[in-house]
C-alpha cells in the first residue's frame, strides 16, 4: 500500500477502568482529548485484569455513554464489547443510543461497536453467564452480528451514520472469518511477522465471501513495543495503533511520544 493510498494514521489510547475513581478517570479522558488523541477506549469487564483483583473497577457500556457526553471530537468504544453479557438486539439499541448522545449538535455520532466472544471466566462465573467453550463463543458472535445489524436498520431513530465495526481477536479459522464478513476494523496484538501472515489469511477468508479486505482497517495495541516495531507494523498496512493505560496513576508519557510520531506520519 503506498503512502498516498493509505488512510491517516489514528491513536487510540484504552482507559482501563480500574484502580481509580469515576473522576479521576472523567479528568484523564478530557486531558486526553485536548491532547488530541482519535479515540477513547474503555474495556468490557466486571473486575480488574491487572493488579488487585478485587480492586476498584467500573462497568464499560455506562461508563461509554457518560464519555459520549463529556466529550466532543474523539470516537469512543469498549476494546472490547463482550457479545456474552447481553442480547444482541440490545446492544444495537445501546449502541444507536450512545451514538446518538456523541453526535451531540454536529449529526453525526462517534461511537464504535468494538466487539468479540469474551473469555475472562470470572466475569461470567460472578455474573451468572454461561462460560461455554472458546468455540461456542466465536460461534454465538457470528450468530449476534447479523442481528445486531439488522436491528441498527429497524431502530428508530436509526443510528447518525454506519456504526464502524471493530472485532478484536486473531483465531485463524474462526475470528478472522468473522471480520472477514463483518468488520470495519480489525484489532489484534500481533507482532510484525505475525500480522504479516494473519492478513493473508484475512484475504482468504475474504475471497471465500466475496469481501476485498483491504478496506478493513488494521488496528494492533503497541503500548509496549518500540518505534521500529510499530513502523514495521505500519509498513504491513496497520494504521491504527492503541496504547493501553492504567489506574490508579494513568502515566501519559507513551501517548505524547506516539502521538508526536503520528503526526509526523500524517505530515
Amino acid at each position: 500500500m503506498t503512502s498516498a493510498a493509505r488512510r491517516p494514521v489514528r491513536i487510540g489510547v484504552q482507559i482501563a477502568p480500574q484502580h481509580a475513581g469515576y473522576s479521576t478517570i472523567r479528568g484523564v479522558a478530557a486531558e486526553l482529548e485536548g491532547l488530541g488523541v482519535d479515540i477513547l477506549f474503555n474495556w468490557d469487564h466486571f473486575f480488574p485484569l491487572s493488579g488487585d483483583p478485587d480492586g476498584l473497577h467500573f462497568e464499560s457500556w455506562t461508563m461509554l455513554a457518560a464519555l459520549a457526553e463529556q466529550t466532543d471530537r474523539v470516537e469512543i468504544g469498549a476494546l472490547v464489547n463482550c457479545n456474552s453479557y447481553r442480547n444482541a438486539n440490545l446492544q444495537a439499541d445501546m449502541a444507536r443510543t450512545i451514538d446518538h448522545i456523541s453526535a451531540k449538535d454536529t449529526g453525526v455520532g462517534r461511537f464504535i461497536f468494538g466487539t468479540g466472544s469474551g473469555w475472562f471466566e470470572r466475569d461470567y462465573d460472578e455474573y451468572g453467564y454461561e462460560f461455554g467453550t472458546v468455540g461456542r463463543r466465536l460461534d454465538s458472535l457470528a450468530e449476534n452480528l447479523p442481528v445486531i445489524e439488522k436491528r441498527w436498520g429497524e431502530l428508530n431513530p436509526a443510528p447518525t451514520r454506519k456504526i464502524p465495526v471493530l472485532i478484536g481477536g486473531g483465531g485463524e479459522k474462526k475470528t478472522l472469518r468473522i471480520v472477514a464478513r463483518h468488520a470495519d476494523i480489525w484489532h489484534s496484538f500481533s507482532d510484525a511477522s505475525t500480522l504479516e501472515r494473519k492478513l493473508g489469511i484475512l484475504a482468504e477468508h475474504g475471497a471465500a465471501v466475496g469481501r476485498d479486505t483491504s478496506e478493513i482497517e488494521i488496528s494492533t495495541e503497541i503500548a509496549k513495543r518500540s518505534v521500529a516495531e510499530v513502523e514495521e507494523q505500519f509498513d504491513l498496512g496497520a494504521t491504527m495503533f492503541t496504547v493501553g493505560i492504567t489506574g490508579p496513576h494513568y502515566d501519559l508519557a507513551r501517548v505524547h511520544d506516539w502521538l508526536a510520531w503520528r503526526d509526523a506520519k500524517n505530515a
